[in-house]
């Protein structure tokens, strides 16, 4: 008798999107170490570098075909390094050292957000609406922290009050994080899909309006999404008690 062939399974990992999701953490690392040596200016721009890498990873993913469950899981262990420990410690040494427990407490808020956000994403994966996000992401709640501290260096603003104004912030971060409140995703733009003339230009325009001036841009931007949850949550609410009325 020929013995049957057994199917060989093969292991390993993709190596393109997941030197992104590397790169992304190395970021998030180097940002933790250079605002321990006091570059806080260094760490704020590592962390949005890291969101940028953390953008592309599923991008390429996606477009050359190389998804995985590995690759999901070490994203999601690279974005708690990045944009949960990395800001919530940055913002610590920077501003919150002077404050004791509540310096403590309102950076640990963040970065326990930050977990609990990742955990509740993996868990509803295939349930989700692709549509929106549950809750402020983690990236954009890094962003608005990192600017913070890149306008309040870049103008001098005096640490004393601003100190006051960071611990609202981070500690607001954190609570939209676990919030029920809803963030358009983009998920639905077509980036391969053919656009009218005047959206290039319109694209080219706002990527020089944020470059002329990155690091109020940057923050009023990823500011003004994290506003933008409870308002598209309250209008969605009231579209669907409206159309039970009716």
């Amino acid at each position: 008798m020929i013995p049957e062939k057994r199917s060989i399974r093969r292991r390993g990992i993709y190596l393109l999107p997941n030197l992104f999701t590397t790169g992304a953490l190395f970021a998030g690392f180097y940002a933790i170490t250079s605002a321990m040596g006091g570059r806080f200016e260094t760490a704020a721009a590592a962390i949005f570098v890291a969101m940028i890498l953390d953008g592309l990873d599923g991008r390429v993913a996606r477009l050359t075909n190389t998804q995985s469950e590995f690759g999901a899981q070490y994203d999601s262990l690279s974005d708690m390094v990045s944009f949960g420990a990395a800001p919530a410690l940055v913002m610590y040494l920077w501003a919150f050292s002077s404050l004791g427990k509540l310096g403590l407490f309102a950076a640990f808020v963040h970065m326990a957000g930050g977990a609990l956000r990742l955990a509740r994403f993996n868990t509803q994966l295939t349930s989700a609406d692709k549509r929106y996000f549950q809750g402020l992401p983690s990236p954009a709640a890094a962003a608005i922290l990192a600017g913070f501290i890149w306008i309040c260096l870049e103008y001098g603003y005096d640490i004393e009050i601003a100190k006051y104004v960071a611990l609202v912030l981070t500690t607001s971060t954190g609570l939209l994080m676990v919030s029920n409140f809803r963030y358009t995703s983009f998920k639905e733009i077509d980036l391969k899909g053919r656009v009218p003339f005047f959206v290039a230009i319109a694209v080219m325009l706002g990527i020089a309006f944020v470059m002329a001036q990155p690091q109020t841009m940057l923050f009023l931007l990823f500011l003004a999404y994290a506003i933008s949850g409870p308002v598209v949550t309250l209008v969605l609410r009231k579209r669907r008690l409206h159309g039970r009325k009716s």
